[in-house]
């Protein structure tokens, strides 16, 4: 089963069909956490390195629409290839800290409504369709791979937002 070195998380892709009430569920604890605190202390950045929540946040929310993309691509066209979303370059592209954590924090829960709404609606069949996912390496990977990885961004990140508070 692969694991995640930095948090622990296992893709037991079991989980697939309750990811999306999971990610609901993580989703509304990181914009509570972003949502509840002062905008100088979500866009502080702990080090050069490390993001700020509210940069989490952002991430996590642009997470979730890709993420949907992929799914709803993988529908319609036989073993699509998917480019990796450019995570890293968002972040300055995007402005991710300059932008309202209210705003921020209604469209991360949006997101995740957007995305768990497509999952429960995915059939047996559909769970097996799959896609070529280009990070790190190019794979085909399912859909329930795909539930699953996505679960697994909110856990690690929510973990990350946990360590900036």
């Amino acid at each position: 089963m692969e694991r995640c070195e930095g948090c622990g998380f296992a893709y037991d892709l079991e989980l697939a069909p309750v990811a999306g009430d999971q990610i609901l569920a993580l989703a509304s604890q990181i914009s509570t956490m972003v949502g509840k605190r002062d905008v100088a202390v979500v866009t502080k950045r702990p080090n050069v390195q490390t993001w700020s929540m509210l940069e989490y946040a952002c991430h996590v929310r642009d997470v979730l629409l890709v993420q949907r993309e992929r799914v709803l691509m993988a529908l319609r066209v036989e073993e699509p290839n998917v480019e990796t979303m450019g995570r890293d370059e968002r972040v300055d592209a995007d402005g991710y800290n300059e932008q309202r954590p209210v705003d921020v924090c209604r469209q991360l829960n949006d997101a995740a409504l957007l995305f768990s709404g497509v999952l429960s609606r995915l059939d047996h069949e559909s769970w097996e369709r799959t896609l070529i996912y280009n990070y790190p390496q190019p794979s085909p990977r399912s859909l329930k791979w795909v539930a699953v990885h996505t679960l697994h961004e909110l856990t690690h990140h929510l973990a990350d937002v946990q360590r900036s508070t």
